[in-house]
């Protein structure tokens, strides 16, 4: 056995004159099993990433109980908003000399010293570098090492103040140490799985489909070789050995090329930013069972595939004889496969929209997988189907369909790799278009009045002079206001009544809403056309129980504005002047100043942040302007679906090269035949490109059915409305057409090669 495998092996880089094509099925087959193993490995790399991320989460845990013989460190932590980012930092002062020091800090900050984590140092020297700066108490001292970060991409700091500073919060709290608690567990959530799962089944299978492919190229000038082999005396039982052989060194140097691309790609994969995470790429280890199975699988993968090619071969010393009978096809698990996956997917029809839970979500991620590769299994079947009866046409169709009806089996395994890509890039790029236009959807049919004050501060009762002056104070600023919030509920038949409540004088009530005239002691309610709002004796309630707060009478006479004539979310809620409720002790939950003036929403918070980041956690700038998608992490996904559609497309148009080079080269006798009959090499070309569009056709078809209507059930499940992309499938499908046709532009020279009257006296 051993010799035969070693024979093997001597075989797949020898061979005389095919010595070249071997060659090239070595390096086809090396090539597209190290892309495979590259891929498997961070996916074996899981475990040791969540368990890093976990290991370092419960590491920089505080401990609140008291420990003999450590000072506590005071710490309030709060949060600095920039755009759609958020800096967490923690304010801190040492009560002596043995308090502790938080992971991946050599020590605490001194009063004004801030240690940054490398993001936020990152962030200073971006785009929105300015913004940055404007909101952290200091520029940064030092940067948290790796030990101290729960993500790669986390953006906090430590900020150090005074003692008797952060002890005249209430908010303050004792830490006595680091590692002691339990955070929360980190789990990949139903959502991202759902997501996930058919990306990994659209990367993997046309990889798998492009490994089986180039195991079986050459098998023409293989089979010859193994007929020269029994004719030298070696048994049928060995040649099977030497098959294997010959595909084992190109198994074996994918691997190498798999684990070394997988080094290589590590520190990449620390860069992507996807569903809120960023990791590490260090952190990218295989666990050692799911590594050798990986090492193991993949290889044997490509070396069954060529003994599967074997199976209805006969090889015997004087040639090689393959069985011509027609195969049945096994429909029974083709069947199965899309049956299952169909009625995973429509439980979404069994619940009402919207109302997901996690068993609804697995469901729908399974099901959205095993109908992925349902298609892929049905497509030879519904080719064959197409092909049988296809009848007449022009020369080129009738020798491409002749071919497809002899054998379609072939041309449709191949295709299956475009067919996932395509469905796989539907049902993804829908998913994101549609939850992208129903966000916006929902802000578009939000009420803004233009006139709103943009910008706010957010601070607390003993704070909001000074911000004022602050704010006042600041070059550009127009007008700014004081405004408490607070919150009234009164009681009917129906239960109940919750309304918010703002109070301040009439100059600050005008930065939230055009009031039409306004004096001290009036009232204004923003209505809302899907809820009354209470009326008569109310309680205000800064709490979450009715009637635990003074009682209010809501005026007789109270002046009803639009929703349209005021600022972002305040349909239903009241506006009260200060004499309105003038001796009422009012339970606020926020002060918050509001602010106009000149320049972008962006430029005014920059500028009124630096005014009042000395007060640091007494204090929160957020901009009121219309609230946008993350574009950077959207353009990310998008940038990252399609690198990754059109580099799996490659990998299936190279399929399909290597599927008519193989075609052209097993036929390349009655091809010259055909030439030296008098027919045209056009002819041919066109036999070659229909005899590939054919499948490509029915199959892009059958992906963008089921590419849209797997993004059916799961916006179901969400109660997302459908969005389709026209131009992206369109997009996909061009793309596999111009796949067929550079295929077909790249076997010309070959076909024209195999079709002289030379080729045909050598044979």
């Amino acid at each position: 056995m051993i010799a035969d495998l070693l024979l093997g092996l001597r075989l797949a880089v020898g061979g005389g004159r095919m010595s070249g094509q071997a060659l090239l099925r070595l390096a086809m087959t090396a090539v597209g099993i190290g892309l495979v193993v590259a891929v498997l490995l961070p996916a074996a790399s899981v475990n040791s990433v969540v368990s890093a991320r976990e290991d370092r989460a419960a590491a920089t845990t505080p401990t609140t109980q008291p420990v003999p013989g450590v000072d506590p460190l005071y710490a309030i932590t709060w949060s600095a908003e920039v755009g759609t980012q958020f800096v967490r930092i923690t304010s801190v002062a040492a009560s002596g000399p043995h308090a502790p020091v938080p992971p991946g800090l050599t020590e605490l900050p001194k009063p004004g010293e801030l240690v940054a984590s490398p993001d936020v140092v990152r962030a200073l020297t971006g785009p929105d570098g300015a913004s940055f700066r404007s909101r952290l108490p200091a520029a940064p001292s030092a940067t948290i090492a790796k030990p101290g970060l729960v993500d790669a991409g986390e953006l906090t700091a430590w900020y150090g103040t005074t003692l008797d500073d952060v002890k005249s919060s209430d908010q303050a709290k004792k830490i006595y140490g680091f590692g002691g608690g339990q955070p929360p567990r980190f789990a990949v959530t139903a959502t991202v799985l759902v997501a996930l799962l058919p990306v990994v089944v659209a990367l993997l299978l046309p990889l798998l489909i492009f490994v089986t492919t180039a195991s079986r190229m050459g098998a023409a000038q293989r089979d010859q070789r193994l007929a020269a082999l029994r004719l030298l005396g070696v048994d049928a039982r060995q040649i099977r050995w030497v098959a294997a052989g010959e595909s084992l060194l190109g198994a074996t140097i994918g691997v190498v090329l798999g684990v070394v691309l997988f080094v290589l790609i590590r520190p990449a994969l620390g860069s992507l930013d996807l569903f809120g995470y960023r990791v590490f790429g260090e952190d990218f280890v295989p666990s050692w069972p799911l590594a050798v199975l990986v090492v193991l699988l993949v290889p044997a993968l490509a070396i069954g595939a060529a003994l599967f090619g074997l199976r209805r071969t006969i090889v015997e010393p004087l040639g090689v004889v393959r069985q011509g009978k027609p195969v049945r096809r096994r429909m029974w698990w083709r069947w199965v496969l899309t049956g299952l996956g169909v009625l995973l997917t429509g439980a979404a029809y069994a619940t009402d929209p919207g109302n997901a839970n996690a068993a609804l979500m697995v469901a729908l991620t399974v099901g959205s997988a095993l109908l992925l590769i349902g298609v892929t299994a049905l497509l030879p079947w519904l080719v064959e189907l197409v092909a049988g009866k296809l009848r007449g046409g022009p020369p080129a169709w009738q020798l491409a369909v002749r071919r497809l009806q002899l054998d379609s089996g072939t041309p449709s395994r191949v295709v299956s790799g475009l067919v996932v890509v395509v469905a796989g890039s539907i049902l993804l790029q829908v998913l994101l278009n549609s939850t992208l236009a129903a966000s916006k959807s929902e802000l578009d049919s939000t009420p803004v009045w233009p006139g709103a004050a943009p910008v706010s501060v957010a601070t607390d009762a003993a704070t909001a002079p000074e911000v004022q002056r602050r704010v006042s104070a600041v070059p550009g600023v127009e007008h700014a206001g004081t405004v408490l919030q607070s919150s009234v509920v009164g009681t009917s038949s129906a239960g109940d009544q919750w309304a918010g409540a703002e109070i301040g004088s009439c100059a600050a009530l005008a930065l939230r809403a055009q009031l039409p005239s306004c004096v001290d002691g009036a009232v204004y309610a923003v209505d809302d056309p899907g809820r009354p709002l209470p009326a008569g004796s109310v309680h205000f309630s800064a709490g979450s129980s009715a009637g635990d707060g003074p009682v209010w009478t809501i005026p007789a006479h109270v002046t009803h504005v639009p929703s349209t004539s005021a600022a972002r979310w305040l349909a239903g809620s009241f506006l009260i002047t200060d004499g309105a409720v003038a001796g009422i002790p009012v339970p606020t939950v926020l002060p918050s100043v509001y602010v106009t003036g000149q320049g972008s929403p962006a430029d005014l918070a920059d500028r009124v942040s630096a005014a009042v980041k000395g007060l640091t956690w007494r204090v929160e700038t957020r901009t009121d302007a219309e609230p946008a998608a993350p574009a950077g992490i959207v353009a990310t996904i998008r940038a990252i679906l399609l690198t990754a559609s059109l580099f799996v497309l490659a990998v299936a148009a190279l399929s399909l090269l290597m599927l008519a080079v193989e075609q052209i080269t097993e036929r390349r006798r009655a091809l010259a035949a055909l030439s030296a009959s008098g027919v045209p090499l056009g002819v041919l070309a066109r036999s070659s490109f229909a005899q590939t569009a054919l499948p490509v056709v029915i199959g892009v078809a059958l992906a963008v059915v089921a590419g849209t209507g797997l993004t059916l059930p799961i916006l179901r499940a969400a109660d997302i409305p459908v969005k389709l992309d026209g131009g992206l499938i369109a997009g996909m499908a061009g793309a596999a057409v111009a796949a067929v046709l550079v295929v077909t532009a790249c076997t010309i020279p070959l076909l024209r090669q195999v079709t002289r009257v030379e080729s045909l006296r050598a044979e």
